[in-house]
């Protein structure tokens, strides 16, 4: 509470007291001498309104984005909450028009880098923004060879602790706490946001999880796997330019299942597609799949089993309308991130990956982190209970994390905690989107301020617009709809406008 409003409450004659027991808001420059749990404060300073530039960027592309950033006091810290940590985190504080709320960002991939084009996103917004590089520099797993510490803090505490420090900041600059907090990101960042909720509960009053990765060893064993299959003979792999011709006739089979023809799935859930249908009747050609082909393709759309004995060794799948973004996991060789996993969380930097043996590297690898990067606990009735709100979101044509992930995790948290996440848990499931953005759906949306609402109303979205923007133009608008709804078209007026759709 402000000053002036607590003594507003309290009376007149408390005027002295208060001023002796508060202290003074801090400035921008002074917040470098501010003391910290576990860490410590390396530098602070105001910021012109267009003058940051983040560290290290090479072109004017990667500067272009923060032109429009209004002026802020940027924070920089260090935070050691164990003797091996060493992570770096901002809190960024607009110096005029802060909404009095906290937004933390998280991270993609193996982490590595502080988030900083989505806190200049939540700044833009009003809020103060906190991010982290999740306590170690790079894009891979260097790291982890003789770091348990480290470990731990890139699966969850190096969030948490950017939270609690976040929140410090924030009340010694504004004299003032933030009335709500709230945690944004996608992929590795919505197994960090699932985590959040787990471990948590009270660091944040709403969080957004998208295309959460988690169960993420075994994400991880399951795409090397299946990069190995669809490599297994130079017959079975399918090029790269033969992916728009599977799309292609995949929307040709469903594009229309949903009323219209728009170039996007609406529900792939009811699209059935034979790949067999594409069978060169000769030779190979470039507009049909081998034998070999069809199989592979098989394999990408279906739960990953192991060949032999039909196990499942992750249960998610790739849906009709991903099929451009193959290459991600059926490339020449894996995924990069999934690599760099197995190579340096589970075995060697030397390890071999097409010697890898399934099911048993499997559950090895899902072991190997001894479940720090598992972020499958549905139990969130912690987190619920003190009104928490949990918004999570998955492109439906996802082709690096599954939109099962989501599904399954959905299902998983309503049926452990029961009733009472019927206000606190929403999935929004978006058509034609791909890995956290992209593809010809309506990708772009404000999940914060949904959540925000929610928080703010108690009233659950039902439905969200969202765009798909082409060079800064919005093409078509659509209701993104709260799972299992999915969005109608009235049958009047365009079919670009979202006013002209209902969930149902």
């Amino acid at each position: 509470m402000r000053i002036a409003a607590l003594i507003a409450l309290l009376g007149a004659a408390t005027l002295d007291a208060v001023n002796a027991a508060a202290p003074a808001s801090m400035t921008c420059e002074s917040l470098a001498e501010k003391k910290v749990t576990n860490g410590r404060v390396l530098s602070a300073e105001s910021v012109q309104a267009g003058a940051f530039a983040p560290p290290n960027a090479t072109n004017a592309n990667a500067t272009a984005g923060f032109k429009t950033l209004p002026a802020f006091c940027r924070v920089t810290l260090t935070l050691t909450p164990s003797s091996d940590s060493d992570i770096r985190a901002e809190v960024w504080l607009p110096q005029s028009g802060w909404n009095h709320k906290l937004q933390a960002s998280g991270n993609g991939g193996l982490g590595g880098a502080i988030p900083y084009p989505a806190m200049a996103a939540s700044v833009k917004a009003g809020y103060a923004a906190a991010g982290t590089d999740t306590g170690h520099v790079g894009g891979n797993a260097d790291f982890v060879a003789g770091h348990p510490e480290k470990l731990v803090d890139f699966a969850y505490r190096a969030i948490h602790e950017m939270t609690v420090t976040a929140k410090t900041i924030v009340t010694a600059h504004y004299d003032a706490y933030a009335t709500r907090a709230y945690f944004n990101s996608c992929s590795t960042g919505g197994r960090q946001a699932l985590i959040e909720a787990q471990r948590y509960p009270d660091d944040f009053d709403g969080i957004v999880a998208g295309d959460p990765s988690w169960d993420q060893m075994r994400l991880y064993a399951a795409r090397v796997w299946l990069n190995t299959y669809v490599n297994r003979t130079p017959a079975a792999v399918i090029p790269a330019s033969k992916y728009g011709v599977i799309h292609n006739a995949v929307l040709d089979k469903c594009d229309g299942v949903d009323g219209m023809k728009d170039g996007v799935i609406e529900d792939p859930t009811k699209c059935f597609f034979e790949f067999a249908t594409l069978t060169c009747s000769g030779e190979d050609r470039a507009d049909c799949l081998t034998k070999e082909q069809v199989e592979t393709a098989n394999a990408m759309t279906r739960p990953i089993r192991d060949p032999k004995s039909g196990a499942v060794l992750h249960p998610g799948r790739y849906y009709p309308g991903s099929e451009l973004g193959w290459g991600g996991v059926a490339g020449s060789s894996p995924s990069g991130e999934s690599h760099e996993g197995m190579r340096k969380i589970v075995f060697t930097p030397d390890w071999d990956y097409h010697a890898i043996n399934v099911p048993d590297d499997v559950e090895r690898a899902v072991k190997a982190d001894n479940g720090l990067l598992y972020g499958g606990d549905p139990d969130l009735s912690r987190f619920f209970k003190r009104g928490g709100k949990l918004l999570m979101y998955h492109g439906w044509a996802d082709p690096l994390v599954s939109p099962d992930t989501s599904l399954i995790m959905f299902k998983r948290i309503t049926d452990t905690v029961g009733s009472s996440a019927s206000n606190s848990l929403a999935l929004f499931m978006v058509p034609g989107m791909g890995h956290c953005q992209g593809g010809p759906g309506t990708d772009v949306f404000d999940k914060v301020a949904a959540i925000d609402q929610w928080v703010e109303t108690g009233k659950k979205p039902q439905s969200i617009e969202a765009a798909h923007i082409t060079a800064g133009v919005v093409e078509r608008t659509r209701p993104l709809c709260a799972y299992p709804a999915t969005a109608h078209y009235n049958g009047t007026g365009s079919t670009d406008d979202a006013k002209n759709f209902r969930c149902q």
